[in-house]
């Protein structure tokens, strides 16, 4: 991320997705298939005409899938393979959820779904003896912690004091980079209506017996009408640590991973002090499963305020999923209520001010209950300076192509350079994506919430597009439950980049 500064505010930028290594904007492997086929073209007219002529026929109806992208950077053989997918999940029912007494997965208990079924919960203590979940992927031999903030915000704050908050932010972000077997984090702010539970318990316990008539009923007042208008903000960071041991070593448990993780957790939740976050606090085990049991369903988050509030509610994680699941191709039903989640596709373009995503994450009127989760995976250094350098080679080479040069390769090429020289200065070097969720009570209320993120989406200058076909798997992803989607996929991600 480059900062520019001047008389003016301070903007940010160059934000960059690493451009393809092959011809044209195509990848490496439909640029291989192309050079082979047109080989394979040329050799057959020594055979014969006809046989070439329908050789480049077959190359082009091949070609054409690869080479096609809609407006979201997404090929036409993407595209198909995520509807092939789909039409799998639904046919084998893998769609589908039942759990509880009467279900059929998780034997009575109401676990998780989807990524999260085998995922399990234990709880350790840190350096400065604070118990803090750890929540166990076995498919990935992933650990993740969960961070509970209390951010300041921006309001009444200067534009010096926001300044330094983000460069604090930006030398953490940078620090993931060096930090021993982390391999991604997550940033989720969620807004949702407020209860009142927690204001009534707090007037209740300040109140005292003689009290006059009028203070008594203007609190009343207070405790009836100010939830109604109030949103409750929440802003939880998980840090997601490999299992997997140096060469030569055995693989890591879990009791060996929470110490790994509880030494580090106090250095890192110092750190976050520095960025705006506020009072840092690893969540504990019931106060994780309380979370993910409220984001499943909503209609339990006054219940779970007011037991939390008379002593605790116990939730377990056999107890944090939805009763009932149902996955739509463009939405995701569970327990009563339905949710939609895009996935960003552009990041903002140009200079952008340290506010940008200030709309996006407030509360909005039109949708319950909103997450946004930002999505972090960072580079070491040798690895991100391999990155930069590649991807300035590869803009070097696409601007190389034209006969007159354009003024948009020019621009990348000068990106490209400039974000070389930065990893070359020590700045880190992270892959980021953004996932948004909205949820709403009824399907009848779907309609606004996607209005309102289409408006909502522009404003922050990113673009975005629905999780079409993977709405289980996205909406999983947006909790602070460390799950690496591309991890979790049938094709590996080197496969992926070079189709």
């Amino acid at each position: 991320m480059a900062v520019t500064e001047g008389s003016g505010p301070r903007t940010y930028g160059n934000f960059r997705r690493p451009r393809a290594s092959g011809l044209r904007g195509l990848s490496l492997g439909a640029t291989m298939l192309l050079f082979g086929g047109l080989i394979a073209v040329v050799l057959s007219t020594l055979i014969s005409v006809w046989i070439a002529l329908a050789l480049a026929v077959v190359l082009a109806l091949a070609m054409a899938p690869l080479a096609v992208r809609d407006r979201h950077g997404r090929t036409l053989m993407q595209r198909g393979a995520v509807r092939l997918a789909w039409w799998r999940n639904t046919s084998s029912g893998g769609n589908l959820y039942r759990s509880g007494p009467l279900g059929r997965a998780g034997g009575g208990t109401c676990r998780l779904p989807g990524l999260a079924a085998q995922s399990s919960l234990s709880e350790a203590q840190d350096g400065y003896g604070r118990p803090f979940a750890v929540i166990t992927v076995p498919a990935t031999n992933h650990h993740t912690v969960v961070v509970s903030c209390d951010a300041d915000g921006a309001a009444l704050v200067d534009e010096r004091q926001v300044d330094i908050w983000v460069a604090h932010w930006g030398q953490w972000l940078s620090a993931l980079g060096t930090e021993p077997g982390l391999v991604a984090a997550s940033v989720t702010v969620e807004t949702a209506p407020d209860p009142g539970v927690r204001l009534q318990q707090e007037i209740g316990a300040n109140a005292v017996d003689d009290a006059p008539d009028l203070a008594r009923e203007m609190l009343r007042d207070v405790v009836a009408a100010y939830p109604s208008g109030s949103a409750q903000i929440s802003t939880r960071i998980a840090l997601t640590y490999s299992g997997a041991a140096r060469a030569g070593a055995p693989r890591r448990n879990v009791e060996e991973m929470a110490v790994h993780i509880g030494t580090r957790l106090p250095g890192l939740t110092a750190g976050l002090s520095m960025t705006g976050a506020g009072t840092a606090v690893p969540m504990t085990a019931t106060e994780l499963a309380e979370a993910v049991r409220v984001a499943y369903d909503p209609t339990v988050a006054q219940l779970v305020e007011e037991a939390r509030a008379a002593g605790g509610t116990g939730l377990t994680w056999d107890q944090a999923g939805p009763t009932a699941a149902q996955e739509e191709w463009d939405h995701y039903r569970h327990d009563g209520v339905h949710s939609i989640t895009w996935a960003m596709t552009e990041a903002p373009q140009g200079e952008v001010f340290s506010n940008v995503l200030t709309g996006l994450v407030q509360p909005s009127r039109d949708i319950a209950r909103k997450r946004v989760t930002l999505l972090y995976r960072p580079h070491s250094r040798a690895e991100g300076a391999r990155v930069v350098q590649q991807d300035y080679k590869n803009a070097l080479f696409t601007a190389q192509q034209q006969p007159i040069g354009r003024a948009s390769d020019d621009a990348e090429v000068v990106a490209a350079r400039k974000a070389a020289e930065e990893q070359a200065q020590g700045h880190g070097v992270i892959q980021f994506g953004l996932l948004i969720t909205a949820t709403v009570d009824s399907a009848e209320d779907l309609p606004r919430a996607t209005a309102a993120v289409d408006n909502l989406a522009p404003a922050a200058r990113i673009a975005v597009r629905p999780a079409y076909g993977s709405q289980a798997a996205a909406f999983a992803a947006a909790l602070p439950l460390g799950l690496v989607l591309p991890l979790h996929t049938a094709l590996p991600q080197t496969v992926r980049d070079a189709m």
